[in-house]
């Protein structure tokens, strides 16, 4: 699913006439890359702020909205665990990689458990 940097690329595509392709070619990468930015499974890298600013010449309206777009992009799902103590980093990462294949019934019951103390 696209996120909304993905849904505002398209639409600019879109205007100036571009396939996901043309985009890729400016920005350096693969169409496959492109694709997995635009869908949330990559985050994309700063150096394309500027990238897309001056090829697309956005200004006013725009603008505000790429860069609320693409700032949100840029810090969806992140946590800074830098200053936790490692043992801490590792079992955090540890959860988030399977948190996905967790009981979801369990993970409700932990939930509900923390709010009555």
């Amino acid at each position: 699913m696209a996120t909304k940097l993905g849904k505002f690329w398209r639409k600019l595509r879109i205007e100036n006439g571009e396939v996901l392709y043309d985009m890729a070619v400016k920005l350096g990468v693969s169409s496959s890359f492109l694709s997995r930015v635009e869908n949330g499974k990559k985050k994309p890298p700063i150096q394309w702020k500027d990238v897309i600013i001056n090829e697309y010449s956005l200004e006013g309206r725009d603008l505000a909205e790429f860069e609320e777009v693409f700032f949100e992009a840029i810090n969806s799902d992140s946590i800074d665990i830098r200053s936790y103590e490692e043992s801490d980093r590792e079992l955090m990462l540890s959860f988030a990689r399977k948190f996905n294949a967790l009981d979801k019934e369990a993970i409700r019951q932990m939930l509900d458990s923390k709010e009555e103390q």
